[in-house]
């Protein structure tokens, strides 16, 4: 079976969700663009847009229709050859009502699981959850009488597990997208001993024509990405509670005060607390559960994200987008208040924010923000110096931010003395490509 005949009939289970909307924008728009193709001409692409919420799915409809709209305006010249034959076709706005037609027209929105008995590819952006994975994967598997292949979006379950207990017979890889998929452009692609390489062949060219950057992590519970996040979390949650007791403060102010360092001191786009609000403290919860069974010598798990979740506080996104409340509370996107544990209600960050700043000390004249860096040629020079001035003070800020590095960096080589990465650059790119880190965990800034 050729690249384009396993896009024939293609579905995307989850294709609501936050990770499955993005994941079937791109299968779509891919699809569009191989029927448009001249050897394509009058072949018939079907992409099933599998959820259980017929208002998620309505809203999936109206999302994809603005996100093609937007990218058919960046490739008109393509477009325009592609469209060549069609007389009709003259304005720029025909040509792009006419993609948006033939994109949407590949898409089938369906509550009805069935439809993907017909399919040779499946997209898996279930919940992080790997008896649903498992039940639903092997649900088609043996009802498929195709030879399907499947692809998991899965960030923390073990891909062999999945195939095994699934019974896949290799035909599953993982293709872990970062979130927003649209948008990141970094894949952790997953294979394990069992899985073909067809399998593997067919990811790379998929991965190429939607201009992303793979990059292999072995097969173990957490992969790379989340290798490094979760233990980094943790890591900022037990700095929180360290400084708490020792500045004798509430917990709320040392969780500013870790968030403050984790962005500023460490040059990073969003402090520690507010990227596991991001994420979703309930999601964070679940991946360190899916992981901790299959670490040694560590306990990947907090009693605060316990009593977050318990206490009704637990981040992620609205459907529209916006930043649901966790540790931290937002207002278009911008923390305003820290959730104290103890008394259940939001502290404005403005009531002691001069006083937290002011234990943490002054950053070095050097010290640059995040957002200045992206563009910036002479980044190794500019860290160098930053890291070493930093170093050189004797502030509460400096010496947390200093450790903080430290571990980081630990984390990192962990991952790699573990096999789950190949190497340490392996590591460095997932963590500047995937969660724009200004400069990878492993370097010699805080050596």
């Amino acid at each position: 079976m050729t690249y384009d005949e396993r896009l024939k009939n293609v579905s995307v289970l989850g294709s609501a969700g936050k990770m499955g909307s993005g994941i079937l924008l791109l299968t779509a728009v891919e699809m569009a663009d191989r029927a448009l193709l001249p050897e394509n001409k009058g072949k018939v692409f079907v992409l099933n847009a599998i959820d259980v919420s017929d208002e998620g799915l309505a809203g999936l409809m109206n999302y994809l229709r603005v996100q093609v709209r937007k990218i058919a305006e960046k490739k008109m010249v393509w477009l325009r050859k592609m469209y060549a034959y069609r007389e009709d076709l003259i304005e720029n706005f025909d040509i792009i009502d006419e993609y948006i037609f033939d994109v949407m027209n590949i898409v089938r929105p369906t509550v009805a699981m069935e439809t993907a008995y017909k399919s040779n590819l499946v997209f898996e952006a279930v919940n992080e959850s790997r008896a649903l994975k498992v039940k639903l994967l092997s649900q088609i598997k043996q009802n498929n009488t195709n030879d399907v292949w499947f692809f998991t979006n899965t960030s923390s379950v073990p891909i062999h597990i999945i195939d095994e207990e699934a019974g896949l017979d290799g035909k599953v890889i993982g293709f872990h997208f970062y979130n927003p998929p649209a948008i990141q452009r970094l894949v952790e692609l997953i294979r394990t001993h069992n899985t073909k390489d067809e399998v593997v062949e067919f990811a790379h060219q998929y991965a190429k024509n939607l201009r992303k950057i793979i990059v292999p992590s072995n097969d173990f519970a957490g992969f790379i990405g989340n290798g490094h996040f979760m233990r980094d979390g943790l890591h900022g949650i037990k700095e929180a509670q360290i400084l708490a007791e020792d500045k004798d403060m509430p917990l709320y102010k040392a969780i500013y005060m870790i968030n403050k360092i984790t962005q500023d001191f460490l040059i990073r786009p969003m402090g520690i607390f507010q990227l596991m609000d991001y994420v979703g403290i309930d999601v964070m919860q679940f991946i360190l559960n899916v992981m901790n069974p299959f670490v040694e010598n560590e306990d990947l798990h907090s009693d605060l994200l316990d009593k977050m979740l318990k206490q009704g506080a637990k981040g992620g996104q609205f459907s529209n987008g916006a930043q649901r409340n966790g540790f931290l509370k937002y207002k278009g996107g911008k923390p305003l208040a820290i959730w104290d544990i103890h008394k259940q209600y939001y502290v404005d960050i403005d009531t002691f924010k001069g006083e937290c700043d002011e234990m943490l000390g002054e950053l070095p004249v050097s010290a640059v923000a995040w957002k200045s860096t992206l563009r910036m040629k002479n980044k190794e020079e500019v860290f160098t110096k930053f890291f070493s001035d930093l170093k050189e003070l004797s502030t509460l800020g400096s010496e947390i931010a200093v450790r903080y590095g430290k571990r980081s960096k630990t984390f990192a080589e962990k991952l790699v003395s573990d096999k789950v990465a190949n190497n340490h650059d392996d590591v460095n790119t997932v963590m500047l490509t995937g969660f724009y880190h200004a400069y990878g965990p492993v370097n010699n800034y805080f050596d």
